[in-house]
């Protein structure tokens, strides 16, 4: 099979595409044929080996896994005979390992689910990192109806996926984002829009939640914009023991870490986005051959929700 490869940390030409082994699935697996699957800014993170804590985890001279990717939607081609929740010919959506390859194996107990019904395999390989994170970190924020929260960073794949969330539980949402971007926000649900490039959001009023999906804001100026109570939500990485400490005398609460997707997580946002209330974001669509690119353009930090690898035309 066809796969990427990544053997040793640096720009995107460390990514090669080659010819390896098809695996085979154990008897609580089942093989994956992916169809497409995304480039994430945690994939380029990996890939760069940036921050350097990265490698303590991906491995410190190279990278263990040479296959990245999380990101899937496919068919299942094989299941091992302890497998009973899917069969062969079932299309599956969610997040696996190893995606960047015709193939994969995942266990059958995971965060992946039946495909909603309403999309093609790329719209559905951009629902699982963006909205699964979010999901995970808004509801580890309490989110609930009536409060106001804000997003930044609410134009990229966490943030466009978190303004449509918000918006369902209830929230008055207001994303920050640039100039570029403020009409895709709007259209995605928000109540307000703040462009970060001439208004500054923490001069204005105070919020339940802050979730914060890029490393752009001060920790302390996002502390005084939230309400006594108020949780401070961020995606990046897990929060200094220091400034939990620092919120939680000022009687508010920081949250952070890496977020814990599950089955029925997968199976909730297959829900919302048959019922309407969830729409995936794809920037640009890239063939497997051009993942270099696709790496490229996303570290540039600019992209437009997700930025979809097509596997299987």
């Amino acid at each position: 099979m066809k796969a990427v490869v990544c053997t040793r940390y640096g720009p995107p030409e460390v990514l090669q595409l080659k010819e390896i082994g098809k695996p085979t699935p154990k008897d609580n697996q089942m093989l994956i044929r992916i169809h497409a699957t995304s480039v994430t800014s945690g994939d380029v993170r990996v890939r760069k080996a940036d921050p350097f804590i990265v490698r303590l985890f991906a491995g410190l001279v190279r990278p263990k896994d040479p296959i990245l990717g999380s990101d899937l939607a496919g068919e299942v081609e094989a299941v091992g005979k302890d497998v009973t929740r899917y069969k062969p010919g079932d299309k599956v959506f969610g997040l696996g390992v190893h995606t960047y390859a015709e193939y994969t194996c995942v266990r059958e107990l995971g965060p992946r689910a039946a495909m909603p019904a309403n999309l093609t395999f790329e719209e559905a390989a951009a629902i699982p990192w963006g909205a699964g994170c979010s999901l995970y970190f808004l509801r580890k924020g309490g989110i609930r109806k009536g409060q106001r929260v804000l997003v930044y960073g609410a134009s990229g794949a966490l943030g466009t996926a978190a303004i449509q969330l918000a918006k369902y539980f209830g929230a008055e949402v207001t994303g920050v984002c640039s100039t570029a971007n403020l009409e895709l926000v709007k259209s995605l649900g928000a109540d307000e829009v703040i462009d970060y490039t001439k208004e500054d959001f923490t001069k204005r009023e105070t919020y339940d939640i802050i979730y914060h999906t890029v490393g752009k804001i001060s920790f302390g100026a996002s502390l005084s914009s939230l309400k006594r109570g108020g949780v401070y939500v961020s995606a990046l990485a897990i929060v200094p023991f220091a400034r939990r400490l620092w919120a939680w005398f000022g009687g508010k609460k920081v949250i952070g870490g890496i977020a814990n997707v599950k089955f029925e997580d997968m199976v909730f946002l297959k829900g919302l986005v048959e019922m309407g209330h969830l729409r995936p974001v794809v920037d640009r669509r890239y063939p497997m051959d051009q993942i270099a690119e696709a790496h490229r353009y996303v570290g540039r930090g600019h992209k437009k929700g997700n930025v979809v690898v097509t596997v299987r035309p």
